[in-house]
């Protein structure tokens, strides 16, 4: 699903908010979320799960065409730790399938 496939939607479940209020809504959550991981901060939606940065130290790589040493700098990269109730939803279907077989 897109952004723009989850403002329709989130939009037809709502038809008392126009479409561009939905929008902007959902570009300020996001929004919100940016600016904090810039911070340092962590976001956690309960349930849902928790964004966090991870440094990532300079290390020496390799091009792949060529096979000579790179250096790669350090980098800071997002990352997303599912909640246990989004775990517990998304393997309800293996859980049922794995009882019946």
């Amino acid at each position: 699903m897109i952004k723009s496939e989850l403002v329709a939607r989130i939009a037809s479940m709502n038809p008392h908010l126009y479409q561009r209020d939905v929008e902007n809504i959902i570009n300020a959550v996001l929004d919100e979320i940016v600016d904090a991981l810039a911070r340092g901060d962590r976001v956690e939606l309960r349930g849902f799960g928790a964004f966090s940065v991870k440094a990532r130290p300079a290390r020496v790589g390799r091009n792949p065409r060529t096979g000579e040493h790179v250096p790669v700098d350090g980098k800071v990269v997002p990352f997303f730790k599912t909640g246990k109730e989004m775990r517990v939803r998304l393997n309800k279907d293996d859980e049922r399938a794995g009882a019946s077989a």
